[in-house]
């Protein structure tokens, strides 16, 4: 598993939605932490709640069921949890005051590794349910409605995507004009720095069929942008027609055969799977955006095979040369970790200096973060504090350059922009470029869902201006 985009920064994405309901419906308030396959797996959440009663609400002291779904890729977001929970205590005690019932639920990847212990630590938790298991939501609810406290942590022996209700058309509709489809889960990698093995398990990829039913559903409501998601995506090796075993480029190419369906996207990668059907399909494929998200972690040999990485800086740099011949005009996004046990300053000049080969578009970075059960927490060599901030700094302000030159050098050309919604300022919209920038033009640049041709004017922090062209 990659940190990367997907499973990225500490960010809490609320997934929570306003929707005017029937007097008498239950209401659910969600909060997502982390990457896009919780945001996924959010809003699956909620379609399986919706054939149960409860309509979504984005005020949480409104809520009758309050879900936390959790990342636990670093130390801090599984402490945030924890932190939220204590303010949802008082919420909760004061509704029951009130005379009213809150139930409370911990979702997702710190729900699958801490079971019973959340509810341990915080007794006002009624139920904890992994990501394997929110299909089985519904049934646990109603249990705990009848007094139980629920940890459904095991693994599902079921399939989940079968068993969960189809979210409604207009609900799709109400998300947008891009989405999140989930084509494979867990991970075989082992990664010495990762608890996603432990907390999503082996790989598991969906078969064809299904997958393509999902991405028909979206293309029917206007979504115009798919993302295939994964933790290791494209590791995906899915059963197609007549039994076969289908790789992903073969499944892109699929998928670009639906009416509607402009722009395909996927993330996260390992290099070790990027083969040669999958680079194949970023040269041949036009909706198969000029982007890839190929995480290497560190540009050291010796760091790499203490992470367990199966891939040396060489492997790495060959394989983007090879990626690069196949479309010249793609950009290459990263992830990093700095101050990994053993890291010396030899090592981490490696990384700075792979950097450089590189010239990431953008790129994520952290400090190395011990996750209890990981063969890293248990190395020795663990990298003093303030050496990493150290190194953290000078990468994250190498990469910085690098994104900001990869902005400016698009000035003044014309691109193709998906709109997406409205801007945050009057009179604008926010489209997106196909190298994933937000893209601000003005509000009569096009319709949302339109692809229209626009000339980027100027660059913003992380963001492209532009005029229709």
């Amino acid at each position: 598993m990659e940190l990367n985009t997907i499973e990225r920064d500490d960010i809490d994405i609320a997934a929570e939605t306003a929707v005017a309901p029937p007097a008498a419906s239950r209401k659910v308030f969600v909060k997502t932490y982390g990457c896009q396959m919780n945001v996924y797996d959010s809003q699956r959440m909620t379609d399986a709640l919706a054939a149960d009663g409860y309509v979504a609400t984005d005020v949480i002291g409104d809520a009758d069921l309050v879900l936390l779904n959790t990342c636990h890729i670093r130390e801090k977001a599984a402490e945030k949890v924890y932190s939220e929970l204590g303010r949802i205590r008082e919420m909760k005690a004061e509704r029951a005051r009130a005379g009213r019932e809150m139930l409370v639920g911990v979702a997702g990847c710190v729900a699958q590794a801490e079971g019973a212990e959340i509810i341990r630590r915080s007794p006002s938790v009624d139920l904890v349910i992994g990501p394997q298991t929110y299909h089985r939501l519904p049934h646990v609810l109603a249990r705990v409605r009848g007094g139980e406290k629920i940890v459904e942590t095991d693994y599902a022996i079921e399939d989940k995507f079968e068993h969960l209700p189809q979210p409604k058309r207009a609900e799709i509709i109400r998300r947008g004009v891009t989405a999140f489809l989930t084509v494979q889960e867990g991970c075989d990698k082992f990664c010495t720095f990762c608890v996603v093995p432990y907390t999503r398990g082996s790989e598991v990829s969906r078969p064809v069929a299904q997958i393509v039913a999902e991405a028909e559903r979206l293309a029917q409501a206007g979504v115009r942008e798919v993302t295939l998601l994964g933790q290791n995506v494209n590791a995906w090796h899915g059963e197609g027609e007549n039994a076969e075993e289908w790789g992903l480029g073969r499944l892109l190419f699929r998928l670009a055969e639906i009416p509607g369906l402009a722009r395909l996207r996927y993330t996260t990668s390992h290099p070790r799977d990027m083969d040669d059907e999958l680079i194949a399909a970023h040269r041949d494929l036009p909706a198969l955006m000029p982007y890839l998200h190929l995480p290497v972690q560190s540009g050291s040999d010796r760091i790499l095979k203490a992470m367990n990485r199966r891939h040396t800086a060489k492997d790495y740099l060959t394989l983007l040369d090879r990626i690069r011949a196949a479309r010249s005009d793609i950009a290459l996004s990263g992830d990093f970790i700095v101050g990994f046990p053993g890291e010396t300053d030899a090592d981490f000049e490696a990384t700075m200096d792979l950097v450089r080969q590189v010239n990431y578009a953008s790129a994520f970075s952290f400090k190395y973060s011990p996750r209890p059960g990981t063969p890293g927490a248990e190395m020795a060599g663990h990298v003093p504090e303030a050496v990493k901030d150290e190194r953290l700094q000078r990468l994250q302000a190498l990469l910085l350059s690098q994104q900001q030159e990869f902005g400016a050098s698009l000035v003044g050309s014309t691109i193709e922009t998906l709109i997406e919604k409205p801007g945050r300022q009057a009179g604008q919209k926010v489209g997106r470029s196909p190298w994933l920038q937000p893209v601000i033009v003005d509000e009569k640049s096009g319709q949302i869902g339109e692809i229209v041709q626009v000339r980027i004017t100027k660059t913003g922090y992380n963001s492209l201006f532009a005029e229709l062209a």
